[in-house]
């Protein structure tokens, strides 16, 4: 199967169109989008990773007070969801991120949280001596409903010990993903890409997810993250895709991974708004959330914005000549007024 995909690279336009025509078969003309705010609780973090450009910058950490207050912006903005993720404070355990999804609860019992990569997972529960599983199964207690499938870049160890040596191995993402959707946790899948992988990497990648999901059910979507070169170490020998580059990852992502995962983003923060136009007639029916506040993207050096409101997202869509459809996070389609 490798070789057939390679050699279907060599017609991009022919992948454009397959991946178009299993997008229609799909989901039809309707385009998603979330309504959602981004926390970044702290950029403190004892790893360093060569492709970041967030971590210890300003060298912050938000207030359990200061949390409360973004989610009440959210609520009242009309969030059906927070995504929070951060650096890794060195002492950080399951009772520091319980306690920040307590917080959350203080607010909203209703807003879905999305929250806590697999690296912090592992993070937690290495500081508090406890396996992976069980993080989970007390971070479900406290009211986590779903984990970002961040911390994936390339799930290749030789890569990883490259890009990422200090972060969790290609198997321990694995198996804290794998670990989540069998506790009834469903998570997004991701992929850090236009660095130093091969398009061979890239597509062992995506096989890697189809192997998961045929196995578990519990990825929602997959999200095609380009590497963002500005202010980090390795931007310094890799300055990232192009954008038809960008539109063949989401093409072959959703050749490879049909039927097993119905729904592919193009992240509008990372991409621009107009590329992800384009995206949506090479196999995207997804365009992320309005995010409110965005820090990891922009200080890598991406110009497209920190928020998106309701009405620029549905104009997008629009533009595009497709049904814009507010989802919540695990893709339910909320009855719009």
């Amino acid at each position: 199967m490798l070789q057939q995909y390679l050699k279907l690279l060599d017609n991009p336009f022919e992948i454009f169109k397959r991946a178009d025509t299993l997008r229609e078969e799909t989901v039809g003309s309707e385009v998603t989008y979330v309504v959602n705010r981004n926390i970044n609780f702290t950029d403190i973090c004892v790893n360093r990773c060569k492709f970041c450009s967030f971590s210890n910058r300003r060298k912050y950490k938000l207030t359990l007070e200061e949390i409360e207050e973004k989610v009440r912006e959210a609520v009242d903005y009309g969030c059906t969801e927070v995504c929070i993720q951060g650096g890794l404070l060195p002492d950080a355990d399951l009772e520091f991120y319980k306690s920040i999804l307590n917080s959350v609860r203080e607010v909203s019992e209703d807003i879905h949280i999305h929250a806590f990569s697999p690296m912090e997972i592992y993070h937690a529960a290495k500081n508090s001596v406890m396996d992976s599983r069980d993080v989970i199964k007390e971070l479900k207690n406290a009211g986590l409903n779903s984990i970002p499938g961040t911390a994936a870049e390339i799930l290749d160890d030789r890569i990883r010990k490259q890009i990422c040596p200090q972060k969790i191995s290609t198997q321990e993402w694995i198996d804290v993903i794998v670990s989540a959707h069998e506790e009834g946790i469903p998570t997004t899948a991701t992929m850090m890409y236009g660095h130093i992988e091969s398009w061979e990497d890239r597509i062992n990648h995506l096989n890697t997810i189809k192997k998961i999901q045929q196995s578990t059910g519990g990825f929602t979507e997959f999200i095609p993250l380009p590497f963002m070169w500005k202010n980090n170490e390795l931007g310094k020998i890799a300055k990232g895709s192009s954008g038809f580059e960008d539109l063949l990852v989401i093409a072959i992502s959703r050749i490879i991974l049909h039927p097993e995962i119905t729904n592919i983003q193009a992240s509008w923060v990372k991409l621009g708004t107009k590329l992800v136009q384009a995206a949506l007639f090479t196999g995207a029916n997804d365009v992320g959330g309005t995010l409110m506040e965005e820090n990891i993207s922009k200080l890598a050096g991406s110009s497209s914005g920190e928020f998106l409101s309701i009405e620029e997202l549905r104009q997008i869509i629009e533009r595009a000549g497709r049904e814009p459809r507010q989802r919540d996070t695990v893709y339910n389609i909320i009855n719009e007024k």
